[in-house]
């Protein structure tokens, strides 16, 4: 479950309810997250941790209460929350991730968050999307996590995308597998939300063509469809997307059927986007973001424009 972000370029909500307003008073004494950090960090020793494994990743010192204010299933393996985070310290970059503490579970978790930095900034909310797996912090979420679970997050990682107003535009393309797509969602949310902000006043950051290409295993795996399409045709300009499924057994529906195509995402599709203007970001499972970088290198594509992000 946890990630390792690798090299950096330098530079639509869903309702959640009443309940997220009144979760807003959710507050735990500094004294309480001190002892909740450093009691996970003494826990968390197998190799395989997410704080173990990120040892050396940035992360910001402030470790915030958040309470759960919404949980839904988003696919058969994966839950989606979202968590209101009152404390005004908290920020993120779209593509970073939290670390993740449970009270009374002694691993930490490492999840990216999948909203923009706008629903934060607006609502006081991040959301997360967590696959099931044999892991403590994913085993709470899926079978323990409820409804005002007062849990606590600390934002890390040095996978963004975080353009300034001045920055020269460039064109995205986001490869992802998997759950993967939390990061680039992020990415894909932040910059429709840098283009409507241009386009309604006229200045900002002028956001290039997006082209994003995601792959699972079959047409129910594909986390955020919805929302990644509302997003292209929204801004169909700007905005495509190549869904790709490796193990598709049922009938596809005539909805998906137009951006679907079956078969993992190949190289040539990748080396089309290329350009000097043209940033790549990858995230999925390590033998993918392995392949397309090593690939994208090999076209002389610079080092500083491509970013990826392994997910175990």
């Amino acid at each position: 479950m946890a990630c390792a972000a690798v090299m950096v370029p330098g530079l639509l909500r869903s309702s959640v309810g009443t309940i997220c307003a009144q979760a807003a008073s959710l507050r735990l004494t500094s004294g309480a997250l001190r002892h909740l950090t450093l009691t996970s960090i003494m826990k968390s020793k197998r190799k395989t941790d997410h704080l173990e494994r990120t040892a050396n990743v940035i992360r910001r010192e402030v470790v915030s209460a958040a309470k759960v204010c919404g949980a839904a299933a988003e696919s058969p393996s994966v839950k989606r929350l979202h968590l209101l985070v009152a404390d005004k310290d908290f920020s993120f970059k779209a593509g970073q991730w939290v670390d993740f503490f449970i009270p009374g579970v002694s691993v930490v978790g490492g999840f990216s968050i999948c909203s923009s930095p706008r629903l934060l900034k607006q609502e006081r909310m991040i959301e997360l999307a967590v696959k099931y797996a044999n892991h403590p912090p994913a085993l709470w979420i899926h079978n323990q996590c409820t409804l005002d679970s007062e849990v606590a997050v600390r934002v890390g990682g040095e996978f963004f995308f975080d353009p300034q107003p001045a920055d020269a535009s460039r064109n995205l393309v986001l490869i992802a597998g998997g759950v993967g797509i939390n990061p680039l969602l992020s990415i894909l949310r932040h910059a429709a939300d840098l283009h409507r902000n241009r386009v309604n006043k006229g200045s900002g950051y002028e956001v290039g063509t997006i082209k994003l290409f995601y792959s699972a295993k079959n047409t129910s795996e594909l986390l955020f469809k919805q929302n990644i399409l509302d997003l292209v045709n929204e801004f169909p300009e700007k905005i495509a997307c190549s869904l790709h499924v490796t193990k598709q057994t049922t009938q596809i529906s005539a909805e998906l059927q137009p951006y679907i195509t079956e078969g993992r995402i190949t190289e040539k599709e990748i080396r089309d986007h290329i350009s000097k203007e043209t940033l790549f970001y990858i995230c999925g499972p390590p033998p993918m973001t392995d392949f397309f970088s090593k690939q994208l290198e090999n076209s002389h594509v610079p080092k500083e424009h491509i970013c990826f992000e392994k997910w175990w």
